[in-house]
């Protein structure tokens, strides 16, 4: 892996040759032409990346009658040719190395394997990964149209025709240019990786056009209500086990209103969501984007929308992306921030932010701390008059045992419909439950007004405010109320896990007061703060609210 985002080292040069023997000879000219040659793709990508010797089919496919091909120097429909490739990279290789393919006219299908080798390393030390996608002859600049597929590591081998795709590509005509294949190291073991990549293709008629089935944005609903609903869900189409049919019915299972298909880095997916959506299940479009500093999700983008990822957080490449995602309507969350898996934490800042995940599949110690960053950020808003950012909370769920909506976001929308429910989010009108058994609402009252969750409480300064839960489904359970100054309070629920807590402050002394609704520790106790406010132990969440401010009048 490059981790200083310079690479200085020498790559292997490119070793072309066929399966078959053909055009073997001309291939390894072509090898000795270029030699070592290495292209540092500056402007290609945000991240640094070098650029392969190109592997070219012309000459089958301008080859003469006289060679057994048909008129027009186009090989006859069915036939086929293979190209190999191989070639190694060194540790501190770049981000990114394109393999330029050379796609003559007349192809029907792209097939393309790869693979590499896994030598043993010590513990600690990081073993070869490598991912795998393509961009076609529109290029492959940042952000670009060119992009036709990316299954990650999840894939060996993937196929493009203009019928159809293997899930994470989009189906297409195999049109006539320079197409890349894109190889993504990112682990590159001491002993350094050695790659084989196989591209063959299929010559004929294009094929009937594949037909998208996009979801609709807007299902049944109550009109102005609470709705639950998981943003971050993994199919086949990239790195899950899921079918979307798997996903649709355990969203349904789970008593969801609307879920998010996030599949890494490609929108492939998106074509197929129409026949799982329905009156009961709202299904939006959108996309995990998947970077070197960090992961994050692009919630709500018009069907068959693509994120580029291929930057670095020192590319200032984000605020870019960010700004895309914007301008078509939908979120940009930063997800599960402080993952420990590589590249996952973190790094890009949250100005460009609308949410952010803090809850992430079952509660662990990585969330805990995502929400000690969140709360910090919250003070930092009220502290400066400036825009606070709502929390979310999303399975990530990719396949058994992983559970859909565990947990997952009830958010007050004027609809069921794509543009409310992303509203809402963005309002912060909005909790977290891990399941549909907890039910709750918080509320602040006082000098005869009442604000709920994502609202502003104005009341003088010392005028006593009742701030209120009332929740279920949380047997033994712990209620906290949280405020800038820590925790303030805490209750115990009963065996039944229903109850209503009930604390009073004022404007003056608390600036935001958010809830928390705990497990018992797995002792059974109920876990204790100290008297700073602080939480020292405390067992895994099962509710979290956005805040309600307290503003006290003549002030902002």
């Amino acid at each position: 892996m490059c981790l200083d985002g310079h690479c200085e080292h020498n790559v292997d040069p490119l070793v072309p040759g066929t399966a078959d023997g053909a055009g073997a000879a001309d291939a390894d000219a072509s090898a000795a032409r270029l030699g070592r040659r290495r292209v540092l793709a500056a402007g290609i990508a945000g991240a640094a990346a070098i650029t392969l010797a190109p592997v070219s089919f012309a000459q089958a496919a301008d080859a003469d009658a006289a060679a057994g091909t048909s008129a027009g120097g186009t090989p006859p429909a069915g036939s086929q040719e293979t190209r190999v490739v191989t070639g190694f990279l060194e540790t501190g290789v770049a981000d990114f190395v394109y393999l330029p393919v050379e796609i003559p006219r007349g192809v029907q299908r792209i097939d393309v394997s790869y693979a590499y080798d896994k030598p043993t390393v010590p513990s600690g030390v990081p073993a070869n990964s490598c991912d795998i996608g393509i961009f076609d002859e529109r290029g492959i600049e940042l952000g670009g149209r060119g992009f036709r597929g990316w299954s990650g590591g999840f894939r060996t081998e993937f196929t493009i025709s203009n019928s159809d795709a293997t899930p994470g590509y989009l189906p297409g005509p195999v049109g006539r240019g320079t197409w890349n294949i894109v190889l993504g190291p990112y682990q590159v073991a001491p002993q350094g990786l050695n790659y084989k990549v196989q591209i063959t293709l299929t010559y004929g008629a294009p094929g009937p056009a594949f037909k998208t089935n996009y979801p609709p944005q807007r299902a049944k609903g109550r009109g102005r209500d609470w709705y639950r609903g998981d943003c971050h869900l993994h199919t086949v189409y990239s790195d899950g086990k899921h079918l979307p049919v798997d996903v649709s019915d355990g969203a349904r299972a789970a008593g969801l209103d609307f879920i998010v298909s996030t599949d890494h880095n490609t929108s492939s997916s998106h074509a197929v969501w129409g026949e799982y959506a329905g009156p009961d299940l709202l299904i939006m479009t959108g996309e995990e984007v998947t970077t070197r500093n960090g992961h994050w999700l692009a919630l709500g983008l018009p069907a068959g929308d693509w994120i580029d990822w291929r930057y670095r957080s020192r590319d200032d490449a984000f605020a870019r992306f960010s700004r895309q995602v914007h301008r078509a309507g939908g979120l940009v969350v930063p997800a599960h921030m402080y993952c420990a898996y590589i590249a996952s934490q973190w790094k890009f800042g949250f100005d460009d932010a609308d949410a952010t995940e803090v809850w992430t599949g079952p509660w662990t110690y990585d969330d805990e701390h995502a929400v000690s960053t969140w709360d910090q950020k919250l003070g930092e808003a009220v502290r400066t008059g400036t825009r606070w950012l709502p929390a979310m909370g999303n399975s990530d769920a990719h396949s058994d045992p992983n559970v859909i909506g565990l947990p997952h976001n009830v958010v007050h929308a004027d609809d069921l419909a794509t543009d409310s429910v992303l509203a809402g989010i963005r309002a912060g009108h909005s909790w977290i439950a891990e399941s549909s058994a907890v039910k709750l609402t918080f509320t602040a009252s006082g000098n005869g007004k009442q604000a709920g969750i994502g609202e502003k409480l104005s009341v003088p300064a010392d005028a006593p405010v009742d701030v209120r839960l009332d929740v279920e489904g949380v047997p033994g359970g712990t209620v906290r109320f949280v405020t800038d100054e820590g925790q303030m309070h805490q209750e115990s629920l009963n065996a039944a896990g229903t109850g209503t807590v009930v604390w009073r402050t004022t404007a003056s002394l608390a600036a935001y007061v958010r809830a928390e609704v705990r497990h018992p520790m797995a002792d059974g106790t109920p876990g204790q703060g100290n008297t700073m406010g602080d939480a020292l132990l405390f067992g895994p969440m099962a509710a979290l609210t956005n805040p309600v401010f307290l503003v006290a009048k003549g002030h902002h």
